[in-house]
């Protein structure tokens, strides 16, 4: 079954952060795909997403597209990326997850994707 691992965390710590603490965390995340592709529950899609202050909201309301600056909603953590992975269950999926370094110091939601006929 797939799972998707959305990786939340804040914002505001990458603020602070030097250009070697965001290259070991890059170190730390290519060594993580290293992990699942040897493990094989790699899917190849993962990514991680630009700031939410980069985000337009869209909405369809009588017909009409209304789009707001911004995130969907304010929250203390933002979504920041995700990974896809093909596990067995959802114990091996929480074993993954729980190896993103993101969730070290935010928190990684799992959500089973929903198999469509077709």
């Amino acid at each position: 079954m797939k799972y998707i691992c959305l990786i939340y965390s804040s914002e505001e710590g990458i603020e602070h952060a030097t250009a070697e603490d965001i290259q070991a965390e890059i170190g730390e995340y290519m060594a993580y795909g290293q992990t699942i592709e040897q493990a094989g529950v790699a899917t190849g899609l993962g990514e991680a997403l630009l700031p939410s202050a980069t985000a337009t909201t869209v909405r369809m309301r009588d017909g009409k597209t209304l789009t707001t600056d911004g995130p969907f909603a304010e929250t203390k953590e933002q979504l920041g990326g995700f990974y896809i992975l093909d596990c067995e269950d959802i114990d091996q999926a929480i074993k993954y997850a729980a190896l993103i370094p993101g969730a070290k110091y935010g928190c990684v939601e799992i959500r089973p994707l929903m198999e469509i006929p077709g």
